[in-house]
């Protein structure tokens, strides 16, 4: 507004059409403007002059602005091949050979002769067209000339800028016209555009680079969200086929534990069975024999015969008041699920997918969704309370300190219901109780029921296998070695052989359904047999076990007579070991049998929930335990007993006061268990897998 001010009050109007007249003369031809058109310089010509100077230029493309010919000039002359003379009418005299900065012309050697001999000419600076002269051409070469289209200024240079009126213009001009207005020299103001220029060029430049890389960085990341999606997809597609195969793990583990004891319980009640008939069978075989007696026998005759059946008869009928009426096993298989509902929740909202990272609230479960936890260890009495952390994605971590070493109980409740085989009996800190992750040492998926395990001097594993009748030796990586015996009766032949006992060179094998003990070199050479098939002295009913003590002597466990025999070398019974009796001190179907380190004799019947103890002379001592289907057990040389529990699915470790110290579960339908008398590793015939596991101490 001051400007405008300024320039009303002191131009003329007269000074005021000049001024504008100027404004609109194109700058090539010093005329108004004919077709204007604006460059991207923002100078201004008429088109017809910006297309002669196309035409005289010889080039279509990248033309400079006129104002701005330094520039041009040196793109023009610094190009590559020949070059046409600008003086000459046609360019046919040949190509230019120098650059006349006056003229601005590039000039043919006819051309360059001309302006070297006339007087018009002789002054202008010439500069040959190879690359040092090009170098020095704008410091050589004077811009361009303006001068005042004002009348009688004309001669005088465009030197000064009138900052009211914004107009270039000259000395006179300055002094006369714009007398009153602030007048600055051309130079400096065009100092200040060119310093806004760069200023702005600058700006350009940073926000040019800061949006490419912003684009680079756009293209990158779009890249990354496709990688990510990728793996995204793979994350939860390998977790929810991880969760599958777990489930289906977890399925089949429970239909084999229902079918182990399935199994457990028709084995036990057919067993059962058999003793009920058998003694139905002898107690029919008197009353039928008294009953003929009765009607056919005289009065001498009854005399003589005295109360021999009478006696017998009682003595049979007695045997029924040590065997249960009803059935040992029920017919319930109680399967528990916890938490079904409470999982089922859980599984609809696993997991999450965001576009960023995870908050602490979106990475765990709420608290409704969650079952409680707790941890309770006790010990003679006094309680631990456990720290349980709930890692919010159906894991916890239980912390507990026990106070003292020894056996103790540790329970576990999820919403104050006991999770699976809650209580546990832990012990802290005892030999065994490390026992947890075992070594797969054979894997037989091809054979059936291995029972027995025996383990020689020189480390290789000898296992019965019950199905196939026969015995395999293995080496300690698991690799089977060869073969003793096959299926039969003979010296060397097996059926059903079920225990194994090495000692030195020499095996001992419990044929079971031979009703017998064979003796044989760890080769496989027959030695020896013992027993044939009978309920008296020197005979066997399916014997299971057999174990040597220091003395030679066998003791044999009888699983089909419910007693436990010792007899030497040669055979000879020396002493009965019966369980068929009343009391705490009888067993039925006895399987294991162990020596402790006093010599006392330890039965882990299959029947009897607990481990009876009996002096070398089989006197009774006491019972331990609380077993399920024991049907195997060794003792360390500490007195710890190791007893496999087939109906329980685990290795139960009893202290040598019988107090349980250690469990070790996830097993299936064990059978028969061994320690290396060298490392004292454990050695376990998990049966219903398939495989012996090996569990280093």
């Amino acid at each position: 507004m001051a400007s405008m001010l300024d320039r009303s009050a002191g131009v003329s109007k007269e000074q005021e059409d000049s001024n504008t007249s100027a404004q609109l003369t194109c700058r090539l031809c010093s005329k108004p403007y004919r077709e204007p058109r604006i460059l991207p310089c923002l100078h201004s010509f008429c088109g017809q002059c910006l297309h002669t100077k196309i035409e005289r230029s010889g080039t279509k493309q990248n033309m400079e602005c006129p104002t701005l010919e330094v520039a041009g000039y040196m793109s023009k002359i610094g190009s590559d091949g020949e070059k046409s003379c600008d003086a000459c009418i046609d360019g046919s005299t040949g190509p230019a050979v120098v650059f006349c900065c006056t003229c601005h012309h590039l000039l043919c050697k006819l051309c360059h002769d001309h302006h070297k001999h006339s007087k018009i000419f002789y002054h202008h600076q010439l500069v040959g067209l190879h690359k040092d002269s090009i170098k020095l051409l704008p410091s050589i070469m004077k811009p361009t000339k303006h001068f005042c289209s004002v009348p009688h200024h004309e001669k005088e240079e465009l030197k000064f800028f009138c900052e009211t009126c914004q107009l270039l213009v000259c000395r006179d001009c300055a002094l006369v016209l714009h007398k009153d207005h602030r007048i600055a020299d051309m130079c400096n103001i065009a100092k200040v555009h060119r310093d806004a220029m760069r200023e702005a060029l600058v700006c350009a430049q940073e926000v040019t680079s800061k949006h490419t890389r912003a684009i680079d960085a756009n293209g990158k990341m779009a890249e990354q969200v496709y990688t990510s999606r990728g793996n995204a997809t793979l994350i939860i597609t390998q977790a929810f086929e991880q969760l599958h195969q777990t489930i289906e793990e977890r399925k089949n583990t429970l239909l084999s534990e229902m079918g182990a004891i399935s199994l457990s319980k028709t084995t036990t009640l057919t067993l059962q069975k058999e003793q009920l008939m058998k003694i139905q069978d002898e107690i029919g075989r008197y009353t039928e024999m008294t009953s003929h007696i009765l009607h056919t026998h005289t009065d001498h005759e009854m005399v003589a015969l005295g109360d021999l059946l009478p006696t017998e008869l009682k003595a049979t009928l007695k045997k029924v008041e040590n065997v249960s009426l009803t059935p040992n096993q029920s017919s319930d298989i109680h399967v528990s699920l916890l938490h079904i509902d409470s999982l089922i929740k859980q599984l609809s909202i696993f997991g999450h997918v965001m576009d960023s990272s995870p908050s602490p609230s979106q990475s765990t479960w709420s608290s409704e969704s969650v079952a409680k936890v707790k941890a309770e260890l006790s010990h003679d009495g006094a309680v631990v309370p456990g720290e349980v952390e709930d890692h919010g994605d159906g894991t916890y971590t239980i912390t507990l300190t026990p106070q003292t070493a020894g056996p103790h109980r540790l329970l576990i409740t999820m919403d104050s219901h006991h999770v699976q085989n809650s209580p546990y009996d832990l012990d802290v800190g005892t030999k065994y109780s490390t026992l947890c992750n075992p070594e797969q040492v054979i894997n037989y998926s091809s054979y059936y029921y291995s029972d027995g395990i025996a383990i020689h001097d020189s480390g290789d594993i000898y296992v019965t296998f019950w199905n196939d009748n026969c015995i395999r030796v293995f080496d300690q990586a698991g690799q089977q070695k060869r073969t003793i015996g096959s299926r039969g009766s003979g010296d060397g032949q097996f059926t059903y052989p079920w225990g194994l006992f090495i000692k030195g060179d020499v095996m001992y094998v419990a044929d079971s359904w031979n009703h017998r003990i064979q003796k044989l070199t760890t080769g496989g050479q027959f030695l020896q047999t013992f027993g044939q098939c009978g309920s008296g002295q020197g005979q066997f009913q399916f014997p299971v076990s057999v174990i040597v003590d220091q003395r030679d002597t066998l003791i044999v466990s009888d699983s089909g007579n419910y007693w436990v025999v010792i007899l030497d070398q040669a055979g000879t019974w020396l002493l009965t070991i019966n369980g068929n009796v009343p009391g705490s001190h009888g067993f039925q179907n006895p399987y294991g049998v162990a020596l402790d380190p006093q010599g006392n004799i330890h039965v882990a019947a299959l029947a009897t929930n607990t481990i009876k103890v009996f002096t070398p002379e089989g006197s009774y001592v006491r019972s331990y335990g609380d077993v399920n289907a024991a049907s195997g057990i060794v003792i360390d040389e500490e007195g710890y007993s190791l007893v496999t529990e087939c109906s329980g699915h685990c290795l139960s470790v009893f202290d040598s006061q019988g107090h349980k110290v250690h469990t070790v579960g996830n097993l299936n339908g064990p059978s028969g268990v061994m320690l290396d008398p060298k490392s004292g590793s454990v050695y376990v015939a998990n049966t219903g897998a398939n495989t012996v596991l090996k569990y280093s101490v």
